[in-house]
């Protein structure tokens, strides 16, 4: 792969730092729900961070991490092809770990949009990654869409699965107060 990366990379410079700016500010968003969530940490609420919201802010991660890949001002698409790549390869295998968290959940029974947003959808979005990633030495202006539709993906799946969390807790109610000693 000795071609050069800036004009296949070039055009997609204001899509990556768009992306990359929102999943820089839903990371940080995430990190309040969070805190708001493990206030009196159970094993059940240790669950459920693990199943839902470690994995919502991994997603925003991942699109901070390949809008940043993406807008560097690499030689060759090879170092950029290779990053993205393991990346999608890592979002796959943590997914199946996500996976065998929530099948052994006692405390929460995932309904279907659960298992579709939560489990479905991230597994899409690191597969059209690292694609993407792998077609990137053949066809690289056509992998680049594929790459930007996961890192899209993975950002509107952050927003609607923080935005569950969020009116999850709120009809739930605050966390208990742990009890004092």
């Amino acid at each position: 792969m000795s071609e050069h990366a800036a004009p296949f990379l070039g055009p997609w410079l204001t899509f990556y730092a768009m992306i990359g700016s929102s999943a820089a500010a839903l990371t940080g968003l995430m990190f309040v729900v969070i805190t708001l969530v493990t206030r009196a940490e159970t094993p059940a609420r240790r669950a459920g961070l693990d199943a839902f919201s470690t994995p919502t802010v991994l997603h925003f991660c991942v699109a901070l991490f390949v809008s940043a890949v993406l807008c560097a001002p690499w030689p060759s698409l090879a170092a950029p092809a290779a990053l993205i790549g393991i990346a999608g390869l890592c979002g796959f295998a943590y997914q199946l770990r996500v996976l065998w968290i929530v099948r052994h959940m006692t405390a929460y029974t995932p309904d279907t949009e659960d298992w579709i947003w939560y489990s479905v959808l991230p597994l899409v979005a690191a597969c059209a990654m690292l694609g993407g990633a792998v077609a990137l030495r053949w066809v690289p202006a056509q992998a680049l869409y594929a790459i930007a539709a996961s890192t899209l993906l993975l950002i509107f799946m952050g927003i609607r699965n923080a935005w569950d969390v969020v009116t999850f807790l709120a009809i739930q109610g605050p966390p208990a107060a742990p009890p004092s000693s």
